[in-house]
């Protein structure tokens, strides 16, 4: 699969948001990975700084997930709104 990155070398564009909701909340990136795991989905807190660095890429199904812990839209979370 080809990874396409952006001018800036960041591969996703939801991981600016999803660090600046979850440091609203006054979550750790850990406590966001436990909140993840609890609502089914399998991510380490390595990959939650990866995500929010912009080293790696976001699927589709975490993105719902990311809207549904952070009671948000996914279109939020990729900087449409």
């Amino acid at each position: 699969m080809k990874i396409y990155r952006q001018p800036d070398g960041r591969c996703n564009v939801s991981g600016i948001q999803i660090k600046a909701l979850r440091e609203a909340r006054f979550l750790s990136q850990e406590q966001l990975a436990a909140k993840a795991q609890l609502a089914g989905l399998n991510i380490a807190q390595k990959a939650i700084s990866r995500i929010e660095t912009g080293e790696r890429i976001v699927t589709d199904y975490e993105l719902i997930q990311f809207s549904i812990i952070f009671q948000t839209s996914v279109t939020r979370l990729l900087g449409l709104e």
